[in-house]
């Protein structure tokens, strides 16, 4: 596909960070777009300033969809599809995602499947959905975001990640699955996995709002003891975020900071990793990595699988991977 100009293509959590810049970026190019999120005056955002960018002839198109109900998808399929007069699409970016439930342990059953449900469900769903209408386009797109923790499962000491990353490698599993499976019985369509690093997004506060919390600063002992348990606390305390006989106060500051940095500190900031994912997809890849520390912790976990959980020997080979790839 060398060009999305004259194409329809439809993006999930379209509302903000990559999501909003891959509608901006395919609109920007001459492509129409349908995208979707959970969040009314986020989605409505995007699309106008992508129309607003956009060559005469594109349509953009927002929607309010929570991708983790199956009959709101299908609701979001039947509404583009009359709004865009089409009868195919031509790409498709399942790209919303969401954090939290960190431990299968100690988080609530409801919170993990939440997570999980938006993760994974949500991708099933829209490739359920849309699948028929990329064969339709006899030359379509499924473009599926997992991330790093799809092929390393761990934040670091401390920092486990089951609900996001169990979702993910699923993600993971299934596009390379459909690689084959599309290959051998619908060669019209071919499927992408993208594996984001750091991207500097929102979705830790969009996380913590798609969970029903609050803002930090309204938050209750509970919840923060939740999303900061103490396990996790190390590190904020090392980098100078939390002293060590944090108050509720000191953890309310802490997290919102956190929040703050993800977004602000990261070494990849949106609109680049859209061009990344954008331009893999027209290159003909299936398996896109985004961003240095992707490809850094991406070849660590092969080179030594076993080693993926003995933090001071992988942070080491990271480390050494680091050196070689700025000599």
């Amino acid at each position: 596909m060398e060009s999305f100009s004259g194409k329809l293509a439809v993006v999930t959590g379209g509302g903000s960070g990559m999501g909003r810049e891959l509608v901006r970026q395919l609109a920007a190019g001459g492509c129409s777009v349908a995208t979707c999120d959970w969040q009314a005056d986020a989605v409505e955002r995007s699309a106008t300033m992508a129309q607003a960018d956009a060559p005469p002839g594109v349509i953009v198109t927002g929607h309010v969809c929570d991708v983790s109900a199956e009959d709101q998808v299908l609701r979001f399929r039947d509404d583009l599809l009359g709004q865009h007069s089409a009868d195919h699409v031509d790409l498709v970016f399942s790209n919303a995602g969401i954090g939290g439930a960190a431990s299968f342990v100690r988080s609530s059953r409801e919170t993990w499947e939440r997570t999980f449900a938006v993760d994974w469900w949500g991708v099933y769903y829209l490739a359920r959905a849309f699948l028929p209408l990329l064969i339709a386009s006899g030359d379509g797109v499924l473009v599926n975001t997992s991330s790093v923790a799809g092929f390393w499962a761990a934040g670091g000491p401390g920092m486990p990640n089951t609900a996001y990353a169990t979702a993910k490698f699923a993600v993971r599993g299934f596009t390379e699955a459909l690689v084959e499976d599309l290959r051998s019985n619908a060669p019209q369509v071919r499927a992408v996995v993208v594996m984001p690093g750091h991207v500097g997004t929102d979705i830790v506060a969009n996380s913590r709002r798609a969970h029903g919390l609050p803002e930090p600063a309204a938050m209750t002992e509970e919840m923060l003891e939740d999303l900061l348990p103490r396990s996790a606390r190390a590190g904020l305390v090392k980098a100078g975020w939390l002293p060590e006989d944090a108050s509720v106060d000191d953890l309310r500051r802490a997290l919102a900071r956190v929040e703050e940095q993800f977004r602000e500190k990261a070494p990849l900031g949106p609109a680049e990793a859209a061009t990344i994912i954008l331009d893999g997809v027209r290159s003909g890849a299936w398996r896109i990595l985004v961003g240095r520390d992707a490809g850094l912790l991406d070849a660590a976990v092969r080179a030594s699988p076993e080693s993926a959980y003995d933090y001071p020997t992988f942070f080491a080979a990271v480390a050494q991977l680091a050196r070689g790839s700025a000599d």
